[in-house]
């Protein structure tokens, strides 16, 4: 047990010692304010310490962020069995052992049935609001949690985000240079004409590079442009074919991923003018393929993988939706997503998750609300108890409010951790499973 734990039972040990010496005890004598002490601290530290420890067990055992209705439920159950045994525990103490006003037979009749009933009823007051209060404590500190850990996943996802992208640079650059150092050997007029489109084309990538999706129609004249230059190179070797329907020149697509699906086909098959390699681009659905008839070359170094696996990983990013690579004996095919709206990183399955906070606060709302029903059940109840008691105790009329009032208590429980919502949407999953298996 916490310090703090201590210090504040200790205090209540000392309040309800003051409250019961001044106004129910008729000998004001230091004899009877040390009796009331120890009986005010025995009770104080054993209702205290029983309750702290069920507390404690059931947190390590059972946490609320992880089985919350079990948790739930044992902790009604322990919170009427364990009070009920340490209530009996302190009042036979009390009456039987120190102060000796009762028999063992007495302590176990009706006489002191009374007793016994509204005491439980105080310790399930007690009991009810710390376990209330460890509820509470550990909904904030998950509350917490899951804002850094959301904060870090985004963070994390913008930095991988980013990484992708800035491998685009170098690549780019590298497969330019290899094509450029090729035609000035070959054609030194073209290599001029090649060196101006490239700035125009890598002033495309400086501009892009930073835009998590880019429009199809811009991705498709940028594709144009490089084609002409891989055309410059090739000449009849290579042929392009651009079939994009119009409607989906709005539609948006991963920046530059047209390039390197360009320069895969260009480094991974052979091209001569009597066996062309022929390249076509269009759209199949929600789709942007890239398609060329499949042409292996032999691999004289192993291949980065930078191109198709980059495409891929910023995909991952972005949306649910995959990437689709089909590969026949005659031909290789890629398809891209195309997306209607511009997600964020930081924001992916935002929607989801929404859905899914919402119907976390609905559940914490009718758990802290049977708390509150509870909480409220064992004080007022408790209060008409002392009432009935103390000014009519022949004629006991509260029973009826305690057996009214609990069985919408139980009522309640039943519905919040038994048969409520939760357990519908369960079995109608469980239900729609069976179906789609």
């Amino acid at each position: 047990m916490k310090r703090k734990y201590f210090k504040i039972l200790l205090w209540t040990s000392l309040g309800t010692t003051l409250f019961f010496f001044l106004f129910f005890n008729d000998e004001k004598t230091l004899s009877t304010f040390l009796i009331t002490l120890l009986l005010s601290t025995m009770y104080s530290f054993v209702l205290g310490f029983g309750n702290g420890f069920i507390n404690e067990f059931l947190n390590r055992k059972f946490p609320w962020s992880e089985a919350t209705r079990t948790r739930a439920v044992l902790s009604i159950i322990s919170i009427i069995i364990g009070n009920f045994i340490l209530v009996y525990f302190c009042n036979y103490m009390n009456y039987v052992v120190i102060q000796k006003t009762a028999t063992l037979e007495e302590f176990f009749s009706s006489k002191y049935g009374v007793t016994n009933w509204f005491m439980i009823n105080i310790a399930l007051l007690i009991s009810a609001f710390l376990h209330a209060k460890s509820f509470m404590e550990e909904l904030k500190k998950n509350s917490r949690k899951e804002v850094v850990e959301q904060k870090l996943i985004a963070k994390s996802a913008n930095a991988q985000f980013e990484s992708l992208k800035n491998q685009l640079d170098p690549h780019f650059l590298f497969n330019s240079l290899n094509v450029l150092s090729s035609l000035i050997d070959e054609n030194p007029r073209q290599a001029q004409k090649f060196t101006a489109s490239m700035s125009k084309i890598y002033r495309y990538v400086l501009e892009q590079k930073d835009k998590e999706l880019v429009t199809v129609e811009d991705e498709i004249e940028f594709a144009r442009t490089y084609c002409d230059l891989l055309k410059t190179r090739f000449e009849d070797s290579v042929d392009f074919t651009f079939d994009v329907a119009k409607e989906d020149y709005q539609k948006y697509v991963v920046p530059l991923a047209l390039q390197l699906l360009l320069e895969n086909c260009i480094k991974h098959n052979f091209a001569t003018s009597s066996k062309p390699l022929i390249i076509r681009i269009f759209s199949d659905g929600n789709t942007l393929c890239i398609e060329n008839n499949l042409q292996v070359r032999e691999q004289i170094k192993e291949s980065s993988g930078i191109g198709l696996a980059n495409i891929v990983q910023r995909y991952s990013l972005l949306t649910e939706r995959n990437v689709f690579i089909e590969k026949s004996e005659d031909h290789f095919k890629v398809k891209l997503p195309m997306l209607l709206a511009k997600p964020h990183v930081s924001s992916i399955k935002s929607e989801d998750e929404t859905q899914a906070y919402k119907r976390a606060e609905k559940r914490v709302k009718e758990i802290k609300g049977f708390y509150k029903n509870l909480i409220s059940y064992c004080t007022v109840c408790s209060f008409l108890i002392f009432i009935n008691l103390f000014t009519s105790s022949r004629n006991q009329w509260f029973w009826f409010p305690v057996l009214g009032w609990g069985i919408g208590v139980a009522s309640h429980a039943f519905q919040v951790f038994g048969v409520g919502e939760s357990w519908q949407e369960k079995k109608i999953r469980e239900i729609m499973n069976k179906q789609k298996k």
